[in-house]
């Protein structure tokens, strides 16, 4: 277990290999890929028109790497962790922050979404973890305790 979160540190561990997993799949995908403007447009999720969906063991990372006082709750339809358009926790954002790239080929970013969301599905099975797919508002907010 990880100190202080109760989280194994082994699934901490699969996930950031899927993340790096998908980076290397986003850096050698070229133009399919996009190129993020780093505009922040994505995390403005009504502005946008879209939303952001997460799994558990996604969230199980974000807090075992955040220290507890650094969980945000969502109360906007806005990324709490975007300020100024950056991204403040980039290093451990989630798989759905990585693969969107507003000018993307949608095509890639769906492939993407597909293979990651197979390889977390099969962490909770590995670590008999419920398989949900949450809304980052509602998740974020839970673990807020909002």
């Amino acid at each position: 277990m990880v100190a202080g979160t109760g989280v194994d540190k082994r699934l901490l561990e699969r996930v950031a290999e899927i993340y790096n997993w998908l980076d290397e799949q986003i850096y050698s995908g070229g133009g399919l890929a996009g190129e993020c403007r780093s505009c922040g447009d994505c995390c403005d999720f009504d502005g946008f028109d879209h939303r952001l969906f997460i799994t558990r063991p996604e969230l199980m990372y974000l807090a075992a790497n955040l220290d507890a006082e650094k969980i945000k709750p969502m109360p906007s339809n806005r990324c709490p962790y975007n300020t100024d358009g950056k991204c403040t926790i980039y290093e451990y954002r989630f798989s759905g922050c990585r693969i969107f790239c507003c000018n993307g080929d949608a095509d890639f970013q769906s492939w993407l979404s597909e293979e990651a969301l197979k390889k977390l599905k099969s962490i909770c099975v590995e670590f008999q973890v419920s398989y949900r797919y949450t809304d980052l508002a509602a998740a974020l907010n839970s673990l807020a305790g909002v």
